[in-house]
Parts: C-alpha cells; structure tokens; sequence
C-alpha cells in the first residue's frame, strides 16, 4: 500500500460515546469507558486511528459526511446498545401508526435537526405522548405544524396550555383589508422609470 499522510486531532468522547473529527464534523464511537476523557485522532485519507495514552482504542474508515455517525455496536454499554438502533423509519413507523399528521411532524424534526441523538430524543418525547392522548397529540402536531414550529417543546406547550383544543382565529385569513385613503395600488411606468 502506498504511504499515506497522517493529521491528528484531539477532542473530548461525550457522552454518547462518540468523538468528533473536528474537520470533517464526523463522529465516531469508542469503546464507552473513554467517556468524558481527552483522545487524540490520527487520520490519513481512508482511515481514523483514535488514540488514549499511546493505546490505540479505534479504528474506523474514515467518512466525511457531515454530522454522520460511525459506529462500532461493540464500543456501546448495553444500556446504550438499544439507542443504536434506532433510524428515522423507526420514528416514523411509529407516527404513522397513530397518524399522518403526526408522521408529517416526526418528518419535520428529523429532517431539521443537525444531530441524529437530538433528533431521536424530540421524536421519543413527542411520541410518548400518545400514551395517554392519542387524539390530542393528533390536534397538537396539526396545530405545530400551522405553526411551522417542529420540536418537543412545541408539542409539550401546546399540550400543556391546551392550545390543541382552541378554535382558529376568526381573523387569520378570513377578514378583509379595510378600503382606506392611505392604501391605494402603485403603478410603475415607463416614464417614471426614466425620471428617476
């Protein structure tokens, strides 16, 4: 194999067991007693050797798709295992399940947030709800998705307000402008255009 060039970088593995390769803004997972603690990563063109104290404690290919995650199943605590399965189409089997407004709302989220751990946490949350109040959180992602406002914040507000079970108002579109002598239409001409 032709040599290559190595660059290293060092980071902090949070708590997810994962390190962020700063210049690709890539994550990748370590074995999770390394939590919390300073790593060094060395990477060439293909892969990514992440180090503690001189022991080499990862190797992954190296991906340059940002806010991606790389991960090796066997570096997660069994408590985290499960989380490592989660996907989008989870969530949004899920949603579909109780309705498609709420499926549309769980779409909104994952496709804006930048990190798949965010984004599967506010899908958790909001889905939880439907527990107890189906039929609610059915109105509530409706009502968020009015809003265009798509997080778990949004739903557990709505939720908590009862603003799932307010009439529109009266005056959102329905009312007309008033005729008033200072709102009259503007025509451009030509010779206008000249003037100026």
């Amino acid at each position: 194999m032709r040599y290559q060039f190595k660059k290293h970088f060092y980071a902090r593995v949070i708590k997810n067991g994962h390190v962020n390769l700063g210049p690709d803004k890539h994550y990748y997972s370590v074995p999770y007693r390394f939590i919390g603690k300073r790593v060094k990563l060395l990477y060439s063109r293909t892969i990514v050797e992440i180090y503690s104290n001189y022991e080499r404690i990862a190797l992954h290919p190296r991906e340059k798709n940002p806010y991606g995650y790389t991960t090796d199943k066997e570096h997660m605590a069994s408590a985290h295992r499960f989380k490592s399965d989660w996907t989008p189409d989870m969530f949004l089997n899920w949603a579909a399940s109780i309705h498609e407004d709420v499926r549309l709302y769980i779409l909104q989220i994952l496709e804006r947030k930048q990190h798949p751990e965010q984004a599967y946490k506010s899908c958790l949350g909001v889905l939880g709800f439907a527990k107890s109040r189906n039929d609610r959180l059915i109105m509530a992602c409706q009502r968020g998705l009015s809003y265009g406002l798509y997080s778990y914040k949004t739903i557990q507000t709505i939720l908590e307000n009862k603003m799932d079970n307010y009439e529109e108002s009266i005056f959102a579109d329905e009312l007309p402008m008033p005729d008033h002598g200072n709102i009259r239409e503007k025509t451009i001409t030509n010779n206008h255009l000249k003037q100026q």
